[in-house]
C-alpha cells in the first residue's frame, strides 16, 4: 500500500500510542504483508531518536512449529520474544495474517503446550506495563485474509479498518482525546458501582466490581480500541452468556459458545462448532474457567463482525468478558496461560445496570 494515511498511522503508533523516545530500544514485530507499514514506523523510532529492533515474520510460522515440533521445541522461547516482552523499553506489533486457518488443523494440546511454555512471558509482560517499564501497542494491517473473514473486499476492508483508527480524521489523536474524555465519564459514574450486570439475548450474567479499577482504553495500547474494561471479582461471577459472535482463535471459528458460571468458574460449556477446542482451553489450567476481564465497547465506527478481536471486542453497544489472564492494573489476581475473549451484541435487546442503576440500553448509554 502506498497510501498516505500510512505515514499517519506510524506517526500516531510511536507518537500518541507509545511516545518513543531518545534511547528507547524499541521492538517491531509482525507479518511482512505489513511491510509498508512496519518500514514507516521504523523510520518514525529513528527520528525520535529511539533504537528499533525489527522483527519480520513470514505468515504462518507458528503453525509450522506448533504442527511439527516436539515438546521440548514446543517450549522452547527464542531471544527475541524474551527481548520484546522482557528486556524491550516499547513494544510495537502489527498483524498481517495472509492465511488465518493455518493453524486449523492443529491437536488442541499442542497449541497448550506452547500456550503453558509461554505463561510466565505473559505474565511478565502483563507486571512490566502494568508498572510503566513497558509500553506497547498492537495494530493490524489489512490484508486479504482479514477481508475475507470479514466479507469485505480488501480495499473496503482497508477503509473500514482507517476509519475505526479514525485515520480518517484531520487530526486522529485529537479524536482519540475526545473518545479519551467520553470514557473517562463512563468510568466515573462505574468506579463505585459493586455489581454489573449484563442482560441480552441467551445472557444474563452478573459478575462484582467492587474495589476493582477501570482502564481507559483510548487507542494507546489497542489501535484500533474503544473500550473500558476490568478485572471482576475472581468468584464473583454468576449466570450465562451466549455469545453473539463466533470466538475465532488458533485458526479456529467457535461457534454459538455457551458459558454457564457459578461461584466465578465455568460449570457448563457448550458450542456449536469445535467445542472440543473449546473444552480443551477451559482445562488449560486453574485460571482457564475464571474471568480475568469485564468490558464495554465504545468504538462507534466500528460496526460489523469482522473475526478479528482487535475490532471485534471494541464495537460500540457491546460488552465482552474474557476467561483467563487478567491485568494487574484492574485488580485482577486471576492467571491463566490463556486470555479469551466472549462477545455479547447489546445492540438489539440487551442492557448493562450497575448497582439496579441502567448503564446502557440497545447499545446506547443513557447515563
Amino acid at each position: 500500500m502506498t497510501d498516505p494515511r500510512i505515514d499517519t498511522w506510524a506517526k500516531v503508533l510511536t507518537g500518541y500510542c507509545v511516545s518513543v523516545k531518545p534511547g528507547d530500544r524499541v521492538a517491531i514485530a509482525g507479518e511482512i504483508a505489513a511491510e509498508p507499514l512496519l518500514r514507516a514506523v521504523y523510520r518514525e523510532v529513528i527520528a525520535a531518536g529511539g533504537s528499533p529492533v525489527m522483527m519480520p515474520a513470514l505468515s504462518g510460522l507458528k503453525a509450522d512449529l506448533v504442527g511439527r515440533s516436539a515438546d521440548d521445541q514446543l517450549e522452547f522461547i527464542s531471544p527475541l520474544e524474551r527481548f520484546a516482552r522482557e528486556e524491550a523499553d516499547v513494544s510495537i506489533r502489527v498483524s498481517a495474517e495472509t492465511n488465518t486457518r493455518s493453524a486449523s488443523q492443529i491437536d488442541p494440546a499442542r497449541t497448550a503446550v506452547f500456550t503453558r511454555a509461554r505463561a510466565g512471558l505473559s505474565r511478565r509482560f502483563m507486571e512490566r506495563a502494568a508498572l510503566g517499564n513497558l509500553r506497547w501497542t498492537l495494530t493490524l494491517f489489512p490484508t486479504d485474509a482479514y477481508a475475507q473473514d470479514a466479507d469485505m473486499s480488501t480495499h473496503d476492508y482497508a477503509e473500514f479498518l482507517f476509519a475505526a483508527c479514525k485515520l480518517n480524521r484531520d487530526d486522529p489523536v485529537a479524536a482519540w482525546r475526545e473518545l479519551q474524555v467520553e470514557q473517562a465519564r463512563l468510568i466515573a459514574w462505574l468506579t463505585p458501582k459493586q455489581t454489573l450486570r449484563i442482560v441480552g439475548p441467551g445472557t444474563d450474567l452478573t459478575v462484582s466490581i467492587a474495589g476493582r479499577t477501570w482502564v481507559n482504553s483510548d487507542g494507546k495500547r489497542n489501535f484500533p480500541s474503544g473500550e473500558v474494561f476490568t478485572g471482576p471479582v475472581e468468584d464473583s461471577a454468576h449466570g450465562v452468556i451466549q455469545c453473539s459472535f463466533p470466538v475465532v482463535t488458533a485458526g479456529r471459528q467457535i461457534g454459538d459458545v455457551r458459558l454457564r458460571f457459578e461461584h466465578g468458574i465455568v460449570v457448563d460449556a457448550s458450542a456449536t462448532k469445535n467445542e472440543a477446542f473449546l473444552l480443551s482451553a477451559l482445562d488449560t489450567d486453574v485460571g482457564a474457567r475464571r474471568l480475568g476481564e469485564v468490558a464495554i465497547g465504545t468504538n462507534f465506527d466500528i460496526t460489523q463482525f469482522t473475526g478479528q478481536i482487535l475490532l471485534d471486542e471494541k464495537i460500540g453497544g457491546t460488552a465482552h468478558i474474557a476467561l483467563g489472564r487478567g491485568y494487574p492494573d484492574t485488580g485482577s489476581t486471576n492467571e491463566s496461560a490463556i486470555h479469551w475473549d466472549f462477545i455479547s451484541d447489546l445492540r438489539q435487546g440487551g442492557s448493562i445496570e450497575a448497582d439496579g442503576e441502567v448503564l446502557m440500553v440497545d447499545g446506547r448509554f443513557v447515563v
